[in-house]
């Protein structure tokens, strides 16, 4: 099995394409050096490839064990918890004042990826607690952010997010969970949620769980719904939050996905009553850019195991000559169609991890005290291109880790090599947190037509106020001319698909996935022009190092323009194919 490798230049190149050192200033973390940043970023390398990496497939083979309401992680995972914890890791990017570092958000993202990539069954364990702590963090009392947040940045105590029940999945107004309130202003929880990642394991000593439940006396539906905060231990007594059961599941076998049930458990009131929904989208939205970064994981992942066997593997003999003379045949690397699928995963994971990098960035801008004209921008955009990153780049990582069992044929369908655990744990980041369906649902209901695309324009004129930019170096034309071409055209087809809305509501259901994955392409095809105009740029420069590298970024670029980005012509046509074919048929006729 391939063990992962840092991509450590790479990273760099998006690092440097962004402005990195200039917006870390900008935000005021003047301690986010080039220095320390690269320290930190070859620390966070040999911790995920010599501790996190030999123990993915560990995780997959034993998988957690339940027994009596408790649950044990696979063998050596606690240790590396512990030593995860030890060097510091989890108060990287988490505020002084709780006893975090101070660093930028945005290179706790980084090193998201890092862990993920290595290992993230494991990663997931401390992933959510993050979540937890912005949701404490925006939401919660002083008395509570003192209680909970030292020992959850920490990593003293992890934390989950507890939605989903039996019922109810994405339709969280058919919640059943009870809030009963105590005289001291606690409340007893009552109720069962289920599909809770990390809800009970061996790592930490504490599980502070945020719940949703609902008040006797509240309206029915997502309106009567408040957020609670229920630690498994309550001054280190059990609370009556009990494991019922961890799932079988497809993948992610390291990580204990549980039925948790809470009888009479004690719960203290996060934000406003009723307002549940409004400060768990805070937790939700951390979530989904956590899951984009899984499919990030996912497509570098497949993508250097299948570069490593396409380099190693023979198999008949080059179409346009033999390349290997003394043996017995050509690498596959050779063959065009394995390069393909090859140069698909590269591109899908390189602009993939330049469309995170950014979104990490407009956290930092999104999240500074000051409001502005900046702020503004950055949450809008935030808003915007979130349900895009979550959806697009996990339907992108399922893509790419299929492409990697197709690289190694019959070998990818072994376990030994690794490539069929990649496709079994990618799967699920297309479903939780929101399936691709509800997240297309989201951002072409909620947050184009909602505002009549107003921050949708907003986006697509900063594209081609950069494509006119851009032009001012010659090789740049082809793809700025394409992509703005292309941004004209996502807003006219928005368009279309708001005045066909208005005559009937379904067909914003009927386009919405078609219109993400469209959305999705271009987003992709802008982060890749950005990369082009930098890796030029640089190669301007008659001292430039790693010209090589440049050059692949170009060459890389070409091909997703040439081969990837013309998937939205077929997306163009599906999504102006109306709701008329999908609802004609009565649901007895199916």
């Amino acid at each position: 099995m391939h063990q992962y490798k840092t991509p450590i230049k790479d990273i760099h190149f998006v690092l440097d394409t962004l402005n990195y050192s200039q917006h870390c200033q900008n935000i005021g973390a003047v301690e986010a050096t080039d220095d320390m940043i690269e320290a930190i970023l070859e620390e966070a390398a040999k911790f995920c490839e010599q501790i996190l990496a030999p123990l993915n497939q560990v995780g997959d083979q034993e998988g957690c064990q339940f027994n009596d309401g408790a649950v044990t992680t696979p063998t050596g995972f606690k240790e590396a918890y512990v030593q995860w914890v030890e060097n510091g890791w989890p108060s990287l990017a988490q505020k002084e004042e709780f006893g975090g570092q101070g660093m930028p958000e945005s290179l706790g993202n980084v090193i998201n990826e890092l862990g993920g990539s290595a290992n993230w069954a494991w990663a997931m364990y401390s992933g959510l607690s993050h979540g937890a702590m912005n949701t404490l963090e925006l939401h919660g009392t002083k008395q509570q952010k003192e209680e909970y947040l030292k020992p959850l940045v920490s990593g003293q105590w992890t934390g989950t997010m507890c939605l989903t029940e039996p019922q109810c999945g994405t339709d969280l107004g058919l919640l059943n969970t009870k809030a009963l309130p105590n005289d001291d202003g606690s409340y007893n929880i009552d109720g069962t949620k289920i599909f809770i990642s990390a809800g009970e394991h061996d790592l930490a000593e504490n599980i502070v769980h945020i719940v949703l439940a609902r008040m006797p006396d509240s309206p029915l539906g997502s309106r009567g719904i408040s957020l609670f905060i229920v630690p498994k231990l309550l001054a280190g007594e059990k609370n009556n939050v009990i494991c019922g059961s961890i799932e079988h599941k497809m993948g992610i076998h390291g990580n204990a996905t549980c039925v948790m049930n809470f009888d009479g458990a004690k719960g203290f009131l996060i934000g406003p009553k009723n307002k549940g929904l409004n400060c768990m989208f805070t937790f939700m939205n951390f979530a989904r850019i956590a899951t984009a970064v899984q499919g990030l994981s996912t497509m570098e992942l497949a993508y250097q195991g299948s570069l490593a066997y396409a380099k190693e593997r023979r198999s008949m003999r080059s179409l346009t000559g033999t390349k290997s003379p003394a043996e017995p045949a050509d690498l596959i690397i050779e063959h065009a169609d394995v390069r393909r699928m090859l140069l698909t995963q590269k591109a899908f994971a390189e602009g993939s991890r330049m469309l995170i990098y950014q979104l990490g960035l407009y956290v930092d801008i999104a999240k500074q005290e000051v409001q502005n004209e900046d702020t503004k921008r950055a949450d809008e955009f935030l808003g915007l291109l979130t349900p895009i990153a979550k959806a697009f780049i996990t339907e992108a990582g399922c893509e790419s880790a299929n492409l990697g069992m197709q690289v190694f044929g019959g070998h990818g369908y072994i376990k030994e090599w690794g490539m069929e655990q990649i496709v079994r744990d990618a799967r699920i980041s297309t479903l939780y947190e929101g399936t691709t369906g509800i997240q297309a649902l989201d951002l072409l209901g909620r947050k184009v037509l909602s505002n009549r695309g107003a921050v949708l324009k907003k986006f697509t004129k900063e594209i081609q106020v950069f494509c006119k930019k851009s032009k001012k170096i010659k090789e740049m034309k082809p793809f700025a001319s394409r992509l703005i071409k292309l941004s004209k055209e996502w807003s006219g087809l928005t368009l279309r698909i708001g005045l066909k809305a208005r005559k009937n509501r379904d067909e914003v259901n009927a386009a919405c996935v078609e219109y993400l994955m469209y959305s999705g392409y271009t987003v992709l095809a802008y982060m890749w022009a950005q990369m082009a105009f930098s890796a030029y740029t640089a190669l301007q420069n008659p001292a430039c190092e790693n010209k090589q590298m440049y050059i692949n970024k170009i060459q890389t670029c070409e091909f997703y323009y040439q081969r990837l980005l013309p998937r939205t012509r077929g997306l163009k046509d599906c999504l102006l194919g109306g709701c008329e074919t999908l609802m004609q048929m009565s649901a007895d006729e199916f």
